[in-house]
């Protein structure tokens, strides 16, 4: 009896050594190094709650792991590229995704095979470009005179007087993102305000209830976000049933509406969560955009001079014209950076469709991928002084090529960070040639870095008259 005791513990011991052995390596992705889940259920969620936010979690994952890197969503496996060179080796044929949509859609709770298939999304894809060229066509003079409101107003102020960036700004892009979107109905103040609301309910559990788990911890935040939801998708139907017994397609919602598509799959747009994706996307991009440009610019009055000099020479006293914009070389350089020195967009993801491989590493089918380009934006061995903001380094080929990669400029870039550009280009354009931006100081300013970096609290500048 003796004997079988001591055998039976020996064995015990042996296996829970085998087990604890085995354990870590069968659980990661592939054999790519990363971590192990700490949780069963929930992989490595609370590392990213203890990280606080998925970017600064990502962060530290690269540096403890190299350029490639994996972790457990739950009981799925993920992989994220962390480098340029990585990001370069990445092939993936589903081209037609757009990798911020991708994100938003597993956080809406977006069910595959929902929206169609393969050929329905690209035509989805080409018919959203289209949409936004003629609402940018169509719309440019509403940004004018929305930005040259609001410049109005600023110049009103006395000398010194604070202003609050994301409060002025949040109320340019919604009116600017909701009147070129869905039409005059957003032209009331009400209207714009209910929107907003719903907007604020979706975006902030999108930002922290999904990641830490607490929104399905609570039933009524879990019922105000659906409400909120509800009441998004409602406003979306509403409006095109007013603009489909229109005959004008002056808005983005006219072209989707008077397109080729039948009417299911238009249906199926509206109600599905592309629009609630876009327009989601569409405001907040447009916002962070011109907080972080104005907040740059205010940081830096050498970039004022260069940028104010070039504006006059291109434009001369006439306002900005959408075709006189390419013409502007260092704005668009200025933007660049306000994107690259901020993360605008830290994280973005893929499915991986078919097997892959980067470096030696074997990425499996239907893996979702991590592109960290927060992590990438600040990669020393690509960018010179990467916390520094300073336009000049896109006069550099590399430095243009390395953020086409990103998708962040070039034929990757997505339709919605060309329509933030527009914006913020008529914004900077008035601003810089009437008043000088500067600096609150003493300002110590901290970053929400979600789905798009904007600033924990408000960021607050001052501004004076230009002689």
């Amino acid at each position: 009896m003796l004997d079988f005791a001591i055998f039976a513990v020996t064995f015990v011991i042996i296996l829970v050594g085998a087990v604890l052995y085995l354990y870590p390596s069968s659980r990661r992705a592939s054999g790519i190094p990363g971590l192990n889940p700490t949780d069963e259920k929930d992989g490595n969620l609370q590392d990213i709650v203890n990280r606080g936010s998925l970017h600064e979690f990502l962060v530290s994952l690269h540096q403890e792991f190299g350029p490639v890197a994996s972790f457990w969503f739950g009981g799925r496996p993920v992989v994220s590229l962390g480098a340029v060179d990585q990001l370069r080796q990445h092939i993936n044929p589903n081209r037609t995704t757009d990798s911020f949509e991708t994100m938003l859609k597993s956080l809406l709770g977006y069910q595959a095979g929902a929206a169609g298939g393969a050929t329905e999304t690209l035509m989805r894809k080409k018919l959203y470009e289209s949409a936004i060229n003629n609402t940018l066509k169509n719309n440019f003079p509403l940004m004018l005179k929305l930005v040259e409101e609001l410049v109005a107003k600023w110049t009103s102020f006395p000398e010194a007087q604070h202003i609050p960036l994301c409060a002025h700004l949040l109320g340019l892009a919604m009116k600017t993102v909701t009147q070129a979107a869905l039409g005059q109905r957003f032209r009331d103040d009400s209207e714009v305000i209910r929107f907003r609301k719903n907007h604020d309910a979706i975006w902030s559990e999108i930002g922290k209830g999904y990641l830490d788990g607490s929104l399905e911890k609570s039933t009524s935040r879990k019922g105000h976000y659906e409400n909120a939801l509800s009441e998004m998708e409602s406003v979306l139907l509403s409006v095109a049933r007013e603009r489909k017994a229109q005959r004008s397609q002056t808005v983005f919602v006219d072209t989707l509406l008077q397109s080729s598509l039948t009417e299911r799959q238009e249906a199926l747009y509206v109600r599905s969560l592309n629009c609630k994706c876009k327009m989601l996307k569409e405001q907040f991009v447009v916002l962070a955009v011109c907080i972080w440009a104005v907040h740059f610019l205010s940081t830096s009055e050498e970039v004022q001079r260069k940028l104010c000099e070039e504006l006059e020479e291109v434009l001369g006293s006439d306002p900005v014209s959408l075709d006189k914009i390419p013409q502007l070389k260092y704005c668009q350089q200025v933007l660049n950076e306000t994107v690259r020195t901020a993360k605008l967009t830290p994280i973005a993801a893929r499915l991986q469709e078919v097997e892959g491989k980067v470096d030696q590493h074997v990425i499996p089918k239907e893996t979702l991928v991590i592109y960290a380009l927060g992590v990438v934006l600040q990669d020393a061995d690509t960018w010179s002084v990467p916390y520094r903001f300073d336009p000049h380094r896109f006069e550099e080929e590399s430095a243009r090529k390395s953020f086409s990669l990103l998708g962040f400029s070039g034929n990757q870039a997505c339709p919605e960070l060309r329509f933030a550009y527009t914006v913020a280009t008529v914004l900077l354009s008035m601003l810089v040639r009437q008043l000088k931006l500067q600096q609150l100081k003493g300002q110590v300013m901290e970053v929400r870095s979600e789905l798009v970096s904007t600033p924990k609290d408000d960021t607050w500048i001052t501004v004076s008259r230009r002689s």
